[in-house]
């Protein structure tokens, strides 16, 4: 059995990283060092105080210490991890485009005032859920050994028990609508027509590859018709995609 700090550095890069932000973002906030109210995305702050850092730190904060926020860590710890070393395997900039791209998404539905939420953390945990659910859509989950089903309707079962215990439904929501917007340009749409409309940008490549950051995308990438099976719970899961163009 491995250690913690082993299993720590065996984490892909874009994931270990968010879900640290995350971690120390909320310790400072328990501290007190931190106040949430000054990294929480308040569109009245923005602009005319010049406080842009809000439009970044609100991804780092999934509520103070509790079972919800324990529950989102280990998602990003699952489900992204599992994304990360699977579908995005050796695709570290395609990775890290989604996650930017989700969070540009977020932040402009945001501004739709029925839409408002301080904090998009919640958000792109869900977003990562959604396209995670998407890769594998036969995997079985169980939810608190009661329930059991495919890992295609688990977004709709995670966002029904926030309902259930009192959680804000529109983090949930925008995540999810994030996420298959992400889905359906990159995946869906490819598939239908053969055109991507959401490449990864060179700006993004040449990140990743000037910080040697995980793997940069290969250009050349094809994905085939099905990928390598992950076990969830004793069963063996399967992409749901046919392929992925990158170019």
């Amino acid at each position: 059995m491995s250690s913690p700090a082993e299993f720590y550095n065996s984490l892909p890069p874009i994931s270990k990283t968010y879900g640290t932000l995350c971690l120390l973002t909320t310790t400072l906030c328990q501290l007190g060092i931190l106040h949430p109210i000054h990294i929480a995305l308040i569109f009245e702050y923005l602009f005319p105080n010049f406080q842009i850092w809000r439009l970044f730190t609100n991804f780092f904060f999934l509520g103070k210490f509790s079972i919800n926020f324990g529950i989102r860590l280990l998602m990003i710890a699952r489900y992204g991890v599992q994304l990360e070393k699977g579908p995005f395997e050796r695709r570290t900039a395609d990775f890290l485009w989604m996650m930017i791209f989700g969070a540009l998404s977020m932040l402009l539905l945001s501004a739709i005032p029925l839409l408002r939420s301080p904090f998009l953390g919640i958000s792109l945990v869900f977003m990562l859920l959604y396209v995670w659910s998407r890769e594998f859509p036969n995997a079985k989950i169980n939810i608190y050994g009661l329930v059991s089903l495919k890992a295609f309707y688990l977004p709709w079962a995670m966002l029904a028990l926030d309902v259930i215990f009192g959680s804000p439904l529109i983090p949930d929501l925008l995540g999810i609508i994030a996420g298959h917007l992400y889905y359906f340009l990159t995946v869906l749409h490819p598939l239908a027509t053969g055109r991507n409309l959401l490449k990864t940008p060179r700006w993004v490549q040449k990140l990743v590859a000037r910080w040697r950051i995980g793997v940069p995308t290969n250009p050349s990438y094809f994905r085939p018709g099905v990928a390598a099976p992950v076990t969830q719970g004793g069963a063996s899961a399967f992409s749901g995609r046919g392929r992925r163009l990158t170019d």
